[in-house]
C-alpha cells in the first residue's frame, strides 16, 4: 500500500485516479493471497465456497475507501447460487481437540485461526477431566468454562480452559455424583499430558457414579500414579526390598507389611498402633520380627525410603489387579464393594 501511494504522489494530481486504477487490482490480489496464506481457515473457506474473486474485489472496495476514493464500500454480488456458510462449529472443535491432546499434528497458526473462527481461542493452561460416561457431557462442558468435548479410546474427556478461573469447589460442584477424574493444570503445550493421568486415575476409580460420588483429582494421587505409572518396575522394586518377607504365610507376611509400611509413614509404635487400630505392644512384638529379617538396614535412611515405595507399590498393584479383575467381568462397572484411591482403612495404611 505504501508503495502504491509513493507511486500515485509521485505523479502529477491529474494522473492519481488513472496510477490507481492501473494498481490497484494487482494489490487486491496480491493481499487477498497474503491473507489466504496466513490464514488456512480463510483458505478453506474461499476454496469451500469459490468466492476468491469475490474476496478480492471487497479487498479492493476495502483500499479505495481507505484511500478516500469511495465513502464506503459497496455490497459484492454474488452469483445466486453461491452460498458462504460459517465455518463449521462442531467439527473445528473435535479438530481443535485433536491437535491439543496430540491426536492430530496441526501448526501453531492453523490451530489459533481455527479456534479463533468458532469462538474458542487456544488458552495459556488447561486442565482434562474424563468421565466414566458421556451422559450430560455437553450440559457439564458448559459449566466448566465452555471447554471442549472429545472422546479417547472410548472415554469422554473434557478440556477445561484457564484453570485458574475454575475454583476446586466449583468442579467438585459441577461433577459431583459423576464418577470423573480431574488431571493437573498444565500449559496448553502439555493437555496430553493432563489428559493421561486424569484417565489412569479413572481407572482406578469406581465407575458407576451415585449422588455421594465426588471427582478423583490427580493432584491428590501424585504419588500412587508415579509408581504406578511403570508396574515391571514397581515389582521389581518390590522383589529387590520385600524378599525377606518371602517365606512367610501370606497371612504372616500381609501382617508384618502392614505394620511396616504403618511404622515408616507413623515414626514410631504408638502412631501405628493407632493407624492399624491395635495395641501397641502388637506393633512392638510385629516391629522385633521385622527387624530379625531385615536387621540392621532398617536404620539406614535410603533403606527406609525404599521399602516404603516399595510397600506403597505393592498395595497400589494389588488394587489394580482386584479393580481389573472385576472390571473384566463385569465390562468396566467396578462392585460398590470396591473402594477408590483415597479411602478408609486401606487408604490410611497406604498412606494415600
Amino acid at each position: 500500500m505504501c508503495d502504491l501511494l509513493n507511486r500515485i504522489w509521485s505523479r502529477p494530481r491529474g494522473e492519481w485516479t488513472r496510477v490507481l486504477r492501473k494498481e490497484l487490482p494487482a494489490l487486491a490480489e496480491k493481499v487477498t493471497e497474503e491473507l489466504r496464506s496466513g490464514f488456512p481457515a480463510f483458505a478453506a473457506l474461499l476454496a469451500e465456497t469459490g468466492a476468491v474473486e469475490e474476496a478480492r474485489r471487497a479487498v479492493e472496495q476495502a483500499m479505495l475507501v481507505a484511500l478516500g476514493y469511495q465513502e464506503k464500500a459497496e455490497r459484492v454480488r454474488r452469483p445466486k447460487d453461491l452460498v458462504v456458510t460459517p465455518l463449521p462449529t462442531a467439527p473445528a472443535r473435535r479438530e481443535i481437540f485433536a491437535a491439543l491432546t496430540g491426536a492430530k499434528d496441526v501448526s501453531d497458526v492453523a490451530l489459533a485461526e481455527v479456534a479463533r473462527c468458532v469462538g474458542w481461542p487456544v488458552p495459556a493452561r488447561v486442565q482434562a477431566v474424563a468421565l466414566a460416561s458421556p451422559a450430560e457431557a455437553p450440559q457439564l462442558a458448559a459449566a466448566l468454562g465452555d471447554a471442549l468435548i472429545g472422546t479417547v479410546d472410548g472415554d469422554t474427556c473434557l478440556l477445561v480452559p484457564d484453570p485458574g478461573t475454575q475454583t476446586r469447589a466449583r468442579l467438585e460442584a459441577a461433577l459431583k455424583g459423576r464418577a470423573a477424574a480431574v488431571g493437573h493444570a498444565v500449559p496448553a503445550g502439555d493437555t496430553a499430558s493432563s489428559l493421561r493421568w486424569a484417565r489412569a486415575l479413572l481407572a482406578l476409580s469406581p465407575g458407576r457414579g451415585g449422588p455421594d460420588t465426588r471427582p478423583a483429582f490427580v493432584d491428590d494421587h501424585l504419588s500412587a500414579l508415579l509408581l504406578l505409572q511403570d508396574e515391571s518396575l514397581a515389582t521389581a522394586l518390590s522383589a529387590r526390598w520385600l524378599s525377606p518377607l518371602d517365606d512367610l504365610t501370606p497371612r504372616q507376611s500381609e501382617r508384618l507389611e502392614v505394620t511396616l509400611l504403618a511404622w515408616l509413614e507413623g515414626g514410631g509404635a504408638p502412631e501405628a498402633a493407632r493407624v492399624l487400630q491395635v495395641h501397641p505392644q502388637t506393633v512392638r512384638y510385629r516391629l522385633r520380627q521385622i527387624e530379625k529379617l531385615f536387621g540392621p538396614a532398617l536404620r539406614d535412611p535410603r533403606t527406609r525410603f525404599e521399602l516404603e515405595m516399595a510397600l506403597r507399590s505393592r498395595r497400589l498393584m494389588a488394587h489394580v489387579r482386584r479393580y481389573r479383575s472385576r472390571a473384566g467381568r463385569r465390562a468396566r462397572a467396578v462392585a460398590s464393594t470396591i473402594r477408590p484411591l483415597g479411602m478408609a482403612r486401606e487408604a490410611r495404611v497406604n498412606g494415600l
